[in-house]
């Protein structure tokens, strides 16, 4: 995450298509910042708001008051972690540097939590569970082609209109954010939506650094996810304040590389795609029929080593699709934080469900078969699928 200096199409795909990415990636993190009191930009065309956001200064690094509300999940639905920040909001700081480090704090009752990130990972403490989460980041591949500069207002205008082709964007909105200077921009999927109504981001007027950035259920007019910049300054940042590590004793969850297929790619492995394939290689019975709820069969593939083999298959497009986890279920009846969920019978068997605003998931056991179902669709709607399993 660099400060948005290295200025081409990837900057230019954060300020307008990063809430998108953050709603399919079911991570997400949003932000919503209210708009403030003072000064606001002078109204512009969307594609010239963000070209002149993107030509300005480059701060030298960035300190942030922010705040962080999470409604998505039920109030204790899911024990063990509703005292976290992360599950339950909080307020906090973020401080970031321009040579791509930076740390997120947030504080609660619970305890804090910590994400810090540098070029090539992401670890996440969560001291409600006394836990580090490590992830590998991508390679920062970039082509020549991204190193030309900053993106014309044409060539900004032609990115528009082909994301038009697929999302809805609102006019560049003047607004003030954390007492800046900024533009407001609304994105809402014209198709496959599922449940997700609209995403919002506004940028920095002057500098092109996000400051806000929401998502919002159908017909819901407050964000679900909301990370909100309060008061934010630039200038530079000392590594003590983003060079910060876990405490020795914390439990470790190493998860792998971020990057798409990074395991098979590095492993030599074969991808197995196909129903015939995944089911061969499977060491359980992979279901896997048609269509489901109407919604026709997409994609079929084999992920995991060969001590935790599962099977992928997603059915529909887009954000509306449903995608369908099956692996080899454990000796135990223990389905974790998931255990403590609501029941409902899926065909005679106990399912354990969560349902939020943006979407359900499902997890239950059938004979050696451990299923997780999940999709920005309505619970009766994920039900009617995990039936349609048999």
């Amino acid at each position: 995450m660099k400060l948005l200096r290295t200025l081409s199409t990837s900057r230019l795909v954060l300020l307008i298509a990063a809430v998108v990415v953050v709603a399919v990636a079911g991570a997400a993190i949003t932000v919503a910042a209210s708009g403030g009191s003072g000064s606001t930009p002078p109204p512009k065309p969307l594609a010239e708001a963000l070209h002149d956001s993107l030509a300005g200064p480059a701060p030298e690094g960035v300190t942030a008051r922010i705040k962080f509300t999470n409604k998505l999940f039920p109030s204790g639905a899911i024990t063990g972690q509703v005292g976290s920040a992360l599950m339950s909001g909080a307020s906090g700081r973020l401080w970031a540097t321009n040579d791509g480090r930076g740390r997120l704090e947030l504080q609660s009752d619970a305890g804090d939590v910590q994400v810090v990130w540098n070029d090539t990972e992401v670890t996440v403490y969560d001291a409600s569970s006394n836990t580090v989460y490590r992830a590998k980041l991508p390679a920062d591949a970039k082509s020549s082609a991204d190193q030309t500069g900053i993106p014309s207002v044409a060539k900004i205008s032609d990115f528009l209109s082909k994301l038009g082709e697929h999302v809805s964007l609102s006019p560049a909105e003047p607004s003030n954010v954390a007492g800046q200077e900024a533009y407001t921009v609304r994105v809402s999927p014209k198709h496959d939506g599922g449940l997700l109504g609209a995403a919002q981001l506004a940028f920095d007027a002057a500098r092109g650094v996000p400051l806000q950035l929401g998502i919002y259920a159908q017909g819901a007019s407050t964000p679900v996810l909301e990370l909100a910049a309060t008061d934010i300054s630039y200038g530079p940042v000392p590594s003590s304040d983003v060079d910060v590590t876990p405490p020795a004793g914390a439990k470790t969850v190493d998860l792998g590389s971020l990057t798409r297929n990074a395991s098979t790619a590095q492993s030599g492995q074969v991808r197995v795609t196909g129903v015939q394939a995944v089911q061969a290689a499977a060491s359980f019975p992979v279901v896997a029929p048609d269509t489901l709820v109407g919604l026709p069969r997409q994609d079929v593939r084999l992920i995991g080593n060969t001590d935790s083999k599962a099977a992928v298959v997603v059915y529909g497009h887009g954000l509306g699709a449903i995608v369908v986890v099956e692996r080899q279920a454990n000796a135990g009846g223990n389905n974790g934080a998931m255990g403590s969920l609501p029941q409902v019978s899926i065909n005679g068997v106990t399912a354990q469900e969560l349902a939020t605003e943006l979407g359900t998931v499902l997890t239950w056991k059938r004979g050696e078969v451990a299923y997780v179902l999940a999709g920005s669709v309505p619970p009766a709607a994920a039900e009617a699928a995990a039936r349609g399993l048999g």
